[in-house]
């Protein structure tokens, strides 16, 4: 495959392999909300602060994996990134056993900072794993395995915790002894320990295996002058915009999907179990339209094909905030197919053209965008409880407008050169 150098063909499989993980810890945020809401009796504000500590995390971590891997090398960023992301999946042990909110998102705040630290990594790594010219559909390709994770992640949420949740609602909790209440949540709060562990457990075999495989060199390793780097990519409006929406994307992205469940338990009468098989439908068609578009790019530019989703998206926004039952949901879903693409392509286009020191502080920029999740994700909830789950997605709808005007905006730049 000419977008990928034959002396990375195992590297880049390995690399790729970490955007499935990341993928699988990213979508069981969207189910352990709802997982929340029922065993702790939750509102939508105070189950958002599962989305608020993982997605803060990435503003945390991003920088810092910018500056180790600067120093040291993509193949240390990598172990880096997977021995806190495992860490963190073996936090939940002791969070279950002392059934406490905070110790979880702890434990969730951990694990982000390795999945900040390998995003850092592993986007830039990808870049540049062959021509300049078909980088941004490279990353694409790597992608691919992303919503491949977050199948995994939902069907082993839907299986592993969502099926051992107690049916009981808050006032049927509110109701019962304290003894028979703590049985209920020990074992429900025991089956989103035991699930993330075993992820953990996979982490340790990849940690591994990546230690002892001989990976390339970095092409533009020293260290990392942050002052002269950051003063050069202040003057690239491309990269410098293409934060701004990063951030408002992620926000949309995590929002629809940490309230999708929500959706559908509202517009369809479901428990969280049911419920589930519509975010894994979303996940599904986002997988498949991932692959759509990237064989599109073999046609049309990336942010030609950005603006074209974006201006769908923002169409079936608005079909679920003023439509009800089935339609609403399957514009739900639609929002997930045009996203798919969002991502990897503003993330490539904000890229083009950096390179040496600049490219890896430019790539941990757009990793700490990923900051839109944290923040919008609890706005939306506001919104959510203050005027239902429906009109909460006027949230989503401004910042997908935010991202087509990004790629409006490129394509008029490109027009008048």
């Amino acid at each position: 495959m000419r977008q990928i150098s034959k002396s990375y063909g195992v590297p880049f499989v390995l690399v790729s392999l970490l955007f499935l993980l990341w993928g699988v810890a990213n979508n069981m945020n969207d189910t352990l909300l709802a997982a929340f809401r029922r065993i702790m009796s939750m509102s939508d504000l105070q189950t958002s602060l599962v989305q608020f500590a993982f997605f803060g995390a990435y503003f945390c971590f991003a920088l810092p994996a910018a500056i180790f891997i600067g120093r040291h090398s993509y193949k240390s960023g990598i172990l880096l990134g997977l021995a806190l992301y495992a860490a963190g999946t073996m936090l939940f042990y002791p969070a279950g056993q002392t059934a406490s909110y905070g110790f979880f998102l702890f434990a969730i705040y951990v694990m982000a900072g390795g999945c900040a630290v390998l995003e850092t990594t592993a986007n830039p790594y990808i870049l540049s794993m062959g021509p300049k010219e078909t980088a941004t559909r490279r990353l694409n390709i790597a992608q691919t395995l992303n919503p491949v994770g977050a199948i995994c992640g939902i069907l082993l949420s839907r299986h592993f915790i969502l099926s051992e949740l107690n049916a009981a609602d808050a006032a049927e909790r509110a109701g019962m002894g304290s003894a028979a209440l703590a049985e209920i949540q020990t074992h429900e709060l025991s089956a989103i320990s035991m699930t993330y562990m075993l992820i953990g457990a996979v982490l340790a075999i990849l940690f591994v295996i990546i230690a002892v495989v001989r990976m390339p060199a970095d092409r533009d390793s020293g260290n990392l002058n942050i002052k002269s780097a950051f003063g050069t990519l202040w003057k690239n409006r491309r990269w410098r915009y293409g934060v701004v929406a990063q951030f408002f994307y992620v926000g949309v992205q995590t929002g629809v999907w940490s309230f999708t469940i929500r959706l559908a338990m509202d517009r369809l009468g479901m428990l969280e179990k049911d419920a589930s098989m519509i975010f894994l439908y979303s996940i599904i068609a986002f997988t498949a339209c991932r692959f759509l578009f990237t064989w599109l790019m073999g046609f049309i530019r990336p942010v030609t094909l950005l603006l074209w989703a974006a201006a769908a998206a923002v169409g079936c926004t608005l079909v679920v905030i003023f439509g009800n039952g089935m339609p609403s949901i399957w514009a739900l879903v639609g929002i997930s197919a045009c996203m798919s693409l969002m991502f990897p392509t503003i993330y490539g286009i904000a890229l083009e053209g950096i390179s040496g020191e600049s490219a890896k502080l430019a790539a941990s920029g757009l990793i700490m965008a990923i900051l839109g999740g944290a923040l919008i994700t609890p706005l939306q909830a506001l919104v959510s409880d203050a005027f239902g789950i429906g009109d909460s997605f006027w949230v989503p709808a401004v910042c997908l407008a935010v991202v087509l005007a990004y790629a409006a905006g490129i394509i008029r730049n490109l027009r008048r050169r």
